[in-house]
């Protein structure tokens, strides 16, 4: 399976001729979206910059909501996660459990809240997770280090953090990666992944955004 980082929250899963492509964003958010067809669509929340399915090509099974689907041999979960006080229901995120080419794969999304137990179990077992690590709106630093305890990914790779051409209030990804202990990463554009090349120790792998700024 190929996973490529197109900017933001959004990420392009392919193996085969199957495509997910999770929180496609609109131009307005600073790049330009993917324009390539896709089999299906996650989106974790309601907001523009999550949300842009109307834009992806290839009449893409759209999955937006809890619940246990599947289709076109693409097994996705999905688990209604925390609101922060006084958060309006309709502003509340999906976290997804995506497992494609029997990789299993955790989007959180525009996570908020800590995982609870039940959520975690939920989402579980996770081969590689797609984790927010720019805070502001999502979670705040130490709690994403806990989620990742939590799930226990065998790869991590960071998302929702700030990047050229997003003028965002959340923080470089370097913040997260200083507390990894790791200084010196090399971002790459895409990661291929197999049952057979998964990590033994947890690894955390920096992807560039594929999106050109627009």
């Amino acid at each position: 399976m190929d996973i490529t980082w197109i900017g933001h929250s959004c990420f392009r899963l392919r193996a085969d001729d199957v495509v997910v492509i999770t929180d496609p964003f609109p131009e307005s958010l600073g790049l330009r979206p993917d324009a390539r067809p896709a089999t299906v669509v996650t989106v974790s929340n309601t907001h523009p910059n999550h949300s842009n399915w109307t834009e992806v090509a290839g009449s893409p099974k759209v999955i937006n909501a809890p619940g246990e689907y599947e289709y076109s041999g693409v097994a996705v979960r999905g688990v209604m996660t925390g609101l922060l006080p006084d958060t309006p229901i309709e502003h509340r995120s999906v976290a997804y459990s995506i497992e494609i080419d029997r990789i299993n794969i955790c989007h959180l999304g525009d996570i908020g809240v800590p995982l609870t137990t039940t959520q975690v179990d939920e989402l579980a077992p996770v081969d590689v997770l797609l984790l927010p690590t720019g805070g502001s709106c999502t979670l705040e630093l130490d709690q994403v280090l806990q989620a990742m305890q939590d799930l226990n990914p065998k790869i991590v790779i960071p998302m929702h953090h700030s990047i050229e051409g997003v003028d965002l209030p959340i923080q470089g990804v370097d913040v997260f990666l200083r507390n990894m202990g790791l200084d010196e990463v090399q971002p790459q554009p895409r990661l291929i992944v197999t049952l057979g090349n998964l990590p033994v120790d947890r690894k955390v792998v920096l992807l560039s955004p594929q999106a050109r700024t627009a």
